[in-house]
């Protein structure tokens, strides 16, 4: 019954001395039990190195034990295994239960209970409790003493959780954490310790349940061994904050209290001298190292260091990729071997893709020591979106989520086809449950339905069936569940569903496929889960299977039950490198060590204030004698003394790494660490690829095929002629040579001379795209103007965008042409003067055409969600303001509507618009005008067209100059055309105009009148486009204008001309020139297409460019550092600069 300790720095060999010790008490030939007791997470590898050095039939006589294995080994043999337990997952669902069932008790933690993490957060403080041995009644007891009210609340909240949680577990189960309890309780009555010599290794600080246990093996064990990572001796104070050795030397006291409380004998300590260390007997520098890393004052190692090296990096990538080709240098010039060397990292989330990439790039085999979450596992995703899809009824994330798991009887087309139908129809909740069939058509329209095509019908049916076949399993499984069942029906029914739609067979072939293929991990893996899942429906039905859930409430629980699961792969080869974290590291022997990510805030971590308890709290706590885990300050200390033994752990080779920026680019500072080892080995050199290498340095970049490949592709690239310097040409020369290499390579030089033009399309196959004869509206030349290549992918092509069941702004801008054109029918049809219109009147009549609309639309997207339907209201509101705005109009000028609608087609009010080319062929412009209003006078009639614009619309005369607005001017001239065909009369052009289809909200500063609010709506939105040049004309379009009109863009001077500052026309004269330019551009452009123009060349304007709004891009890949791809640019022209070109274009 005594105690020693072995004191110690990192690498003076404490382990080393416990299995030679254990060794020594063997070969004496004595029948004392053997133990050597070490954390969970090095178990294994202790177990290794004890076989290692006493051989295997020494582990008759010696055992490894963690304080896990010794609580099963100790029970097993007193009794107390028959309890069953409840693991994290179960205590995670009871938690959140019990939180649900008391939200309304709860004082702080009601709104919480749903966040993402917080059960697992609550859940973690009751773990703490227990492993810091606090009670309910210690708790309760200090309830009353605390004066903070924050703080009441929150032990409020967590008495009551804990208080619940234990009395629903300790009816039937324990809880893991108990386990210490049960063993510090039942080590009484158990032999396995008696006169036993323990040696306790690799432990830093003990939890008051492990004190508790440690006190009783301590008065059963003949004597306790327990290393110390220190620099020797008691006597050293716990005082000084600043001792790296405290979080030891405070473990060390407490043990020595308990020594002292008992009577205990004390050994002689062993003290093992670093002169030298047994671990860095072969290296000087990481000696110097481990000796002055944390010491004030230091000492400087003066001498070029080889062992230790650092390097700068720009980014995570590039870090990455010098840790690769470090490691290869290793292995091949230094002889090591890939199981000699670990990677870790502070931040394994943020690097681990990487890792994953580039060390397959350089052919480094790897094993990635990290345990994963469940989550995203193709078995928990069916399972939870089959609940989900019940919870959330049918819910279209739920559905696509469990059918994209891959675990169906259903192929991708099939997926594919079912999910572009819901989209575009928006399916969703009851629509899944009708018994008819689904009939909305293959895509959604604003038209009413026709009959459809064999092909619809054909696929319709199909559709169907497959509808059929993904809603009857979970039909089935929600009318077992149905009404809120107990937990444990609730569980045999989603058993029952997941067998019924075969997925136990379906992961058991997975599995089969993955051993089959040497993935090893991933069969693993998918074993794992599937007993996972198993568990957690056991945890359910144990904790809660007598208790009635909703669905929902489920839902939650299952998804707390799996959040709590991670997995962990064993390592499917020998000779791989190990990637981990920096808590994990010590569980295996290191000869090469590469730490990346040493920046500020990562090696050491930053540490966070998190959790339900605050440091301000546990302060207070600790005031009134109860103390639990360690505050930011303490935590702080032990990662810069895990800063010390990570580094301490390495025996060969030391390499550390940092970036200067993030993905973004902004700026990233390096670890204190580095400052530090630049200060100690004065001669450290510092690498980087910030700067340019020479030759000598790139050599490094020579390492695997694969790799190598890749760094002289991007050599070569670097030079715009292709020059290879000499390294680089002998790198080049060798995988010419090389057969399995050479047609690679031939590939990739060939694609250095790629060029991203789209050739001219084949005109005989342009003919059979478009047809022998071209029919085309003037909106689409537009397109081919803003881009010729993007033109032919859309209508050459036909290809399209997936059809998604929503309101864009098109339809809308469709749906209110189709209510104005339905008015304005009306109107005529009764025979009604738009003069004569009432506000009351405008406003039913609008309100009852939309309704009317709406009743013939299938499945209308107005009526599918409360956002459709307040835009349905404001469409009302902006109609009706519309059609009373288009009333004063007529009220305050002399033009009248003389069509509305009207169309040119072959079955239209006209015929096409025909347009004649160079060659003799003509081509036919179908399109509609909105509105065409007419003037007589008893010389001429006057003709302005009027296009209804949903959004921002500006007349600009520079567009119409490069063909972006073209439609109005080709309509007038169409229209003037077949007026002066049917009339004595000339028919003038009255102007073009936009006309905004808006009902604005004013600003204002105070109060101001109902008129005043009315006519400040006419400013803002009065119609803008070009009108003739003619005073008397334009005040015949507002006859109530005194100086500038509220109507159209124009201003009276006081001589009675017009103002051209503040007017936009254009004399009879221009509009004629304009009405051929456009005509002739319209002739160009069609041959342009004819010829099979389908050039990438998107236009750019002051505005933006065509390629801001396409949908093409990936089609096209336009990319402006190819000297191929540049943008046409489209440089705003003023009027006057207009008129010159188009003047001198047709000058005699």
């Amino acid at each position: 019954m005594s105690l020693r300790f072995i004191y110690g720095r990192a690498g003076s060999g404490k382990s080393h001395f416990c299995l030679n010790d254990i060794k020594k008490r063997i070969d004496e030939g004595g029948n004392n039990p053997l133990i050597l007791l070490v954390p969970e997470q090095f178990s294994f590898q202790a177990e290794k190195n004890l076989i290692k050095t006493i051989g295997e039939a020494g582990m008759l006589k010696a055992q490894v034990l963690s304080f896990r294995r010794m609580t099963y080994k100790v029970l097993n043999e007193v009794g107390g295994l028959t309890r069953k337990h409840i693991n994290n997952s179960g205590k995670s669902m009871l938690i959140y239960k019990i939180m649900e069932e008391n939200s309304n008790k709860l004082k702080v933690f009601k709104k919480a209970v749903k966040r993402q993490g917080f059960v697992t957060t609550v859940s973690d403080i009751i773990t703490e409790f227990k492993k810091y041995d606090i009670t309910l009644e210690n708790l309760n007891s200090t309830l009353d003493r605390i004066e903070n009210e924050n703080l009441k609340n929150k032990l409020h909240d967590l008495i009551l959780i804990f208080s619940q949680f234990e009395e629903r577990l300790h009816k039937k189960y324990i809880d893991s954490e108990d386990d210490l309890i049960m063993l510090s309780e039942k080590m009484s009555k158990s032999h396995m310790f008696d006169e036993a010599e323990i040696w306790i290794d690799e432990f830093v600080s003990f939890t008051p349940q492990e004190y508790k246990v440690l006190e009783k093996l301590m008065i059963k064990a003949k004597r306790v061994n327990i290393t110390l990572c220190t620099d020797y001796l008691n006597s050293s104070s716990t005082d000084n904050s600043m001792d790296l050795f405290l979080p030891t030397k405070s473990t060390e006291q407490k043990i020595l209290r308990i020594i002292e409380e008992n009577s205990m004998k004390y050994d002689k300590p062993i003290e093992l001298s670093c002169s030298p260390c047994y671990r860095f007997k072969d290296t000087k520098e990481l000696q110097h190292l481990e000796k002055y890393i944390f010491s004030y004052p230091y000492k400087v190692y003066k001498e070029k260091s080889h062992d230790i090296s650092i390097f700068k990096a720009l980014n995570k990538y590039t870090e990455v990729e010098d840790t690769a080709r470090d490691i290869v240098r290793m292995c091949r010039d230094n002889g090591f071997r890939f199981k000699d060397i670990a990677v870790i990292s502070g931040d394994l989330d943020g690097y681990e893709s990487l890792f994953r990439a580039i060390f397959a790039e350089y052919d480094i085999p790897y094993f990635i020591d990290k345990k994963r979450k469940i989550n995203d596992n193709p078995i928990i995703m069916l399972i939870m979106s089959a609940v989900e899809i019940l919870s959330k009824s049918w819910s279209y994330e739920a559905v696509f989520r469990y059918l994209k798991t891959g675990l169906l009887d259903l192929t991708n087309e099939d997926i594919d086809l079912i999910e572009n139908y819901v989209l575009s129809n928006g399916i969703k909740g009851s629509a899944w449950l009708k018994e008819e069939p689904w009939n909305f058509g293959l895509t959604y329209s604003f038209e009413e339905k026709e009959e459809i095509s064999d092909y619809e019908k054909e696929t319709l049916d199909k559709i169907n069936l497959l509808r059929d076949k993904i809603r009857e399993p979970i039909i089935k499984l929600s009318l077992d569940i149905k009404g809120g069942k107990k937990g444990r029906i609730i569980c045999e029914s989603l058993y029952n569903f997941i067998c019924n739609i075969k997925v136990d067979e379906k992961v058991e072939k997975w599995i089969e496929y993955f051993k089959e293929n040497d993935e090893l991990d991933k069969a693993n893996e998918y074993s794992q889960i599937w007993n996972i899942v198993m568990e957690v429906l056991d945890q359910i039905v144990e904790v809660m299977g007598e208790e009635k859930l909703s669905i929902a409430t489920f839902s939650q629980i299952l998804s707390k039950g799996f959040d709590e699961y991670e997995i962990g792969v064993i390592p499917p080869a020998l000779d791989q490198v190990l990637i981990g974290s920096v808590t994990r590291l010590k569980s295996h022997d290191v000869s090469v060590l590469y730490i990346v990510g040493v920046n500020d805030g990562i090696f050491p971590a930053a540490v966070l204030n998190e959790g339900v308890l605050t440091d301000t709290d546990r302060e207070i706590l600790k005031e009134k004698g109860m103390e639990i885990a360690k505050d930011t300050r303490s935590r702080a200390f032990e990662e810069q003394f895990l800063v010390y033994t990570t580094l301490t752990t390495v025996s060969k080779y030391l390499h550390l790494s940092y970036s200067v920026s993030d993905e973004a680019g902004k700026t990233k500072r390096p670890s204190i660490v580095i400052g530090r080892i630049k200060k100690i080995f004065s001669n450290i050199e510092e690498e980087s690829n910030l700067i340019e290498e020479d030759d000598d340095e790139k050599l490094k970049f020579v390492t695997g095929p694969k790799a190598t490949f890749n760094k002289l592709i991007e050599n070569v690239k670097k030079d715009s002629k292709g020059y290879i310097t000499p390294m680089w040409l002998d790198v080049y020369k060798w995988y010419d040579k090389n057969e399995k290499w050479s047609n690679k390579l031939d590939n990739v030089f060939n694609g250095f001379s790629y060029s991203n033009e789209a050739e001219i399309a084949d005109t005989n196959r342009v003919r059979k795209l478009y047809g022998r004869h071209l029919n085309i509206s003037v909106s689409r030349l537009e397109k081919f103007v803003n881009c010729p290549f993007s033109y032919f992918i859309q209508y050459g092509l036909n290809a399209k965008e997936r059809k998604v069941y929503k309101l864009s702004s098109p339809d809308l801008g469709s749906f209110m042409h189709n209510v104005l054109q339905t008015f304005s029918t009306k109107l005529k049809e009764e025979n009604l003067s738009w003069n004569e219109l009432e506000d009351e009147w405008c406003e039913k009549e609008v309100s009852s055409i939309v309704d009317e609309i709406l009743e013939k639309m299938p499945s209308s997207i107005f009526n599918s969600s409360k956002r459709y339907k307040y835009i349905t209201s404001n469409a009302k509101r902006i109609l009706n303001r519309s059609v009373l705005l288009i009333a004063e109009h007529m009220r305050r000028g002399g033009f009248q509507p003389a069509g509305y609608e009207l169309s040119f087609s072959n079955s239209g009010d006209f015929p096409p618009i025909s347009v004649e080319l160079h060659s003799g062929e003509t081509v036919s412009l179908v399109g509609r005008v909105d509105r065409v209003d007419s003037m007589n006078d008893e010389a001429n009639t006057y003709l302005r067209i009027i296009d209804y614009k949903s959004g921002i619309k500006e007349f600009k005369l520079s567009d119409v100059y490069y063909g972006l607005q073209m439609q109005l001017l080709i309509y007038l001239d169409a229209m003037l055309t077949e007026l002066e065909k049917r009339m004595d009369k000339d028919a003038i052009p009255g102007g073009i105009l936009y006309f905004k289809l808006d009902d604005p909200i004013i600003k204002t500063k105070g109060d101001i009148s109902d008129i005043e609010i009315e006519e400040r709506i006419m400013k803002a939105l009065k119609m803008n486009g070009l009108l003739l040049d003619d005073p008397y004309l334009i005040r015949k379009m507002d006859n109530e204008m005194e100086k500038s009109s509220d109507i159209v863009p124009a201003s009276i001077k006081k001589d009675g001309t017009l103002s051209k500052a503040y007017s936009s026309v254009a004399t009879v004269e221009q509009f004629k020139l304009l009405r051929k330019y456009v005509k002739d551009t319209i002739a160009s452009l069609c041959e342009q297409i004819l010829e099979g123009n389908i050039c990438v060349s998107p236009n750019k304007h002051k505005n933006g460019d065509a390629c801001a709004y396409c949908i093409y891009p990936s089609v096209c890949q336009f990319d402006t550092s190819m000297k191929e791809n540049k943008y046409r640019v489209m440089n705003d022209k003023s009027d006057e600069e207009v008129w010159n070109e188009i003047k001198s274009k047709y000058k005699e």
